[in-house]
C-alpha cells in the first residue's frame, strides 16, 4: 500500500516507480548522499524529504541511486520498503560502526555476513529466532572489492542496536546489568562491531526477497580503549564509500555476465 498525497509517490521517501534504479547505495546520513553520488557518472538530486535524501547517477551504464535511511532500524526499514515499492532490488549499506574485538582498528572495514537482532524493528517482521543474514552475492562482491583495493577488512557478524548511548555508557542505564552481560556475550561469540541499521535492512530484505549487504567504517574501538591499547579514531567515510561503490560496480558487471 502506498501512503501518498498524490497516490503515486511513496509517502516518506517521496519517490515513485521510475524515479530510482534497481541498484541502491544506502548511507544513514543524508549529508553523505552527495559525496557518494560524486562517485557516479552524471549525478543529480532527485528528492529530499525528512531524513531521506536521494541522488541518481550511472555506474557501468546502469542507473544507480543513493538513498539515505536516517539513524536506526525504524527509518531504515521504511526506506528499504519504499525503495522496493519504487522498483529497487539490490542494496548496499555504507555506514559506520564501533569495533568490538581488540584486533580491529579504527579505519578498518567491516563486511557484515549477518547481524545480532538487538533492536525492536525486526520483531515486527519475524520471530526473534529467525536470523538476519546478508545476501551472499553482495558479501562476496564486498570481499572482492576490499581485496582489490587492498583494504584491511573483517568479515562476520555485527550487532544492531537501538540505543547509541546504551552502548557507550551502559553502566548509567537502569538495565545496565542486562546491557553489559549481552555485550560480553556478543564479544565472546566473535561479534565484530556494533551499529544500528544492519539487522533491520537484512530482515526486511529477506522478507521482500531483495538483495541486501552492508559495509562499515570502523570509527574507533572502545574495547581497545578499555584495555589501554592504541585506539585510532577515524571519521573520514571516503574509503567505505569507495568500497560500497566498487562492490556495486562488481554486482552490476556480474548481472550483465549472467544475463
Amino acid at each position: 500500500m502506498i501512503y501518498s498525497t498524490d497516490g503515486q509517490k511513496e509517502y516518506h521517501i517521496d519517490l515513485k516507480k521510475g524515479d530510482i534504479g534497481r541498484f541502491v547505495i544506502m548511507p544513514g546520513d543524508p549529508g553523505r548522499c552527495g559525496e557518494i553520488a560524486k562517485r557516479l557518472e552524471n549525478p543529480y538530486k532527485v528528492a529530499q524529504k525528512r531524513e531521506f535524501c536521494t541522488y541518481n547517477g550511472t555506474l557501468e551504464g546502469e542507473l544507480v541511486s543513493v538513498v539515505s535511511t536516517g539513524i536506526g532500524g525504524p527509518s531504515a526499514a521504511i526506506a528499504l520498503e519504499e525503495c522496493v515499492n519504487a522498483g529497487a532490488d539490490t542494496f548496499i549499506r555504507v555506514g559506520t560502526c564501533g569495533a568490538m574485538q581488540e584486533n580491529i582498528l579504527g579505519g578498518d572495514m567491516i563486511i557484515a555476513t549477518g547481524a545480532v537482532r538487538m533492536e525492536g524493528t525486526t520483531r515486527e517482521y519475524a520471530p526473534i529466532e529467525y536470523p538476519a543474514i546478508a545476501d551472499r552475492e553482495i558479501v562476496a562482491a564486498l570481499e572482492k572489492a576490499a581485496e582489490k583495493m587492498e583494504l584491511t577488512a573483517h568479515v562476520g557478524v555485527v550487532q544492531s542496536k537501538d540505543s547509541f548511548y546504551s552502548q557507550h555508557s551502559p553502566e548509567t542505564k537502569p538495565v545496565s546489568a542486562e546491557l553489559m552481560a549481552k555485550w560480553e556475550a556478543w564479544k565472546r561469540m566473535g561479534c565484530l562491531a556494533s551499529e544500528m541499521e544492519g539487522a533491520a535492512l537484512f530482515i526486511v530484505g529477506q522478507y521482500r526477497r531483495v538483495r541486501v549487504g552492508a559495509c562499515f567504517l570502523v570509527m574507533a574501538n572502545q574495547e581497545r580503549a578499555k584495555a589501554g591499547l592504541d585506539n585510532p579514531v577515524v571519521h573520514d567515510t571516503g574509503t567505505a564509500i569507495d568500497l560500497g561503490v566498487e562492490a556495486m560496480r562488481l554486482i552490476i558487471r556480474q548481472n550483465k555476465d549472467n544475463a
